[in-house]
């Protein structure tokens, strides 16, 4: 039995799949576009704050990672999300969408000073990731307390989920501190002995594949950490835990499983002494947050057939599916056929490929699979592709990054958008390429690039 949730968000789907056709955002001259269902982002911010509503105050963070466009930030912002941050890019559209420096979370593996000492001045929650990053910091602080929370990142070294590259909590992951490896635990008390104001544990055992038993065993044993430090210090020095955020995403349906309430539950039953008020929690969500309500689509170009097989060539392939292409069964999509008009098509289904545009065999983002018959000019849409399918564009052979937009249905079926990124030109991309530096290699040959003597080269 479907719910009314995902009947709601199918039927704005299609709304703004015909609303996108109708009004020109998808056609010959944009054969390609990102739509964002803006309330199907905000049930998602009430269903997380919801799970976690208790004694324990909470910090909901949004995971820039996941979708780094301005506009879409600012939704969040305005929802009261904070921000995780893994770059200064990703600070730098944070502070753009209007975050307050007291709701970011700055989290990387390779922070220069510089950015140490932007968040150190600013208030802004940083996790430090090693030993060699908390001297970096002590040095920088000289004595002074820090204006924002400071963390320490730990690995639990609990495992990996199934797909190992997405998994951060394994017996050799680059994160953290290794906290099953000999001496590093005594190393951690010592550490938080030696600096009152480090005052946060954090601890992310991976996204996507990670079973729940498998995060909330991560994040008992970051509790476990906080409740001994705090016991051999005799004082309540660690006062917040960063949890992360991982929550799985089912590509194979339209439901959303597991929830953040089965989440909850699952965390509930591992650490009870979590959520008992003593400890502020800091969560870092993303693609749990928007996966569900975004689309990709495109016209398809053209159909064929080949060793028996039927091949659909669209214009979305390696450049926004990157990791669906490169790992498809790791990153499956679910697809739909939409005719000329933007309107789902019924009738018999035959199997079929659909192909992206990028000059490599391999660029499918559905193989074999059973669709409605698919005919030049219909339009392929991508489901569940909010998160991450949208900013992480892979430039292979210089594809333009598509327009993306975001739209609202009212209960009359009437479809309202709003741009959140202008297609980028072909112009762009060649500007983008270095074309300003056209002649500085030729400066280099012999003669300062008048001509090329034989043999320079």
């Amino acid at each position: 039995m479907t719910s009314g949730l995902a009947q709601r968000r199918r039927g704005a789907r299609e709304a703004a799949l015909a609303g996108a056709v109708e009004g020109g955002l998808l056609g010959p001259q944009a054969p390609l576009v990102g739509l964002l269902d803006v309330d199907g982002v905000l049930a998602a911010v009430d269903a997380l704050r919801e799970a976690f509503a208790g004694p324990a105050p909470v910090q909901h963070t949004f995971a820039a990672k996941a979708c780094g466009l301005v506009p879409v930030l600012r939704l969040l912002a305005e929802a009261g999300m904070g921000c995780e941050v893994a770059s200064p890019g990703e600070l730098e559209q944070a502070l753009a969408a209007g975050f307050p420096f007291d709701r970011l979370v700055f989290d990387s593996p390779a922070k220069t000073v510089r950015e140490l000492e932007f968040a150190l001045a600013h208030g802004i929650a940083i996790n430090l990731d090693n030993f060699q990053e908390l001297a970096r910091v002590d040095a920088l602080l000289a004595g002074r307390p820090a204006a924002g929370p400071v963390g320490l990142r730990v690995n639990p070294q609990v495992g990996a989920g199934a797909i190992g590259a997405m998994s951060t909590a394994t017996a050799t992951s680059k994160f953290g501190i290794a906290l099953r490896d000999p001496g590093a635990v005594q190393a951690v008390v010592d550490a938080f002995a030696a600096r009152p104001w480090l005052n946060r544990l954090h601890a992310h055992v991976g996204s996507q594949g990670c079973p729940l038993p498998l995060i909330a065993q991560g994040i008992r044993a970051a509790y476990e950490l906080a409740e001994r430090i705090n016991a051999t210090l005799g004082r309540r020095q660690v006062t917040g835990l960063d949890i992360g955020g991982g929550l799985p995403v089912d590509f194979s349906g339209e439901e959303d499983r597991p929830t953040y309430a089965d989440y909850v539950a699952e965390l509930r039953g591992a650490v009870p002494g979590l959520f008992d008020g003593r400890y502020t929690l800091v969560t870092e969500f993303g693609r749990s947050l928007l996966a569900k309500s975004g689309t990709v689509a495109s016209l398809v170009e053209y159909t064929k057939s080949a060793g028996g097989r039927r091949i659909a060539v669209t214009h979305a392939g390696a450049q926004v599916a990157t990791r669906t292409v490169f790992m498809p069964d790791a990153w499956p999509l679910r697809a739909g056929v939409f005719d000329a008009a933007g309107r789902p098509k019924q009738g018999p289904t035959e199997p079929v490929d659909i192909a992206g545009p990028c000059c490599f065999a391999g660029d499918l983002t559905a193989t074999g699979r059973e669709l409605p018959v698919v005919e030049p000019g219909d339009v392929v849409a991508l489901y569940d592709t909010g998160a991450y399918y949208f900013s992480s564009h892979f430039s292979y052979n210089s594809l333009p990054r598509p327009a993306v937009y975001g739209y609202r249905v009212d209960a009359g079926g009437r479809v309202r958008f709003a741009p959140v990124r202008t297609a980028q030109t072909v112009h762009e991309v060649v500007q983008e390429s270095g074309a300003a530096h056209a002649d500085a290699l030729l400066a280099l040959l012999p003669g300062g690039g008048t001509g090329r003597p034989a043999g320079a080269l």
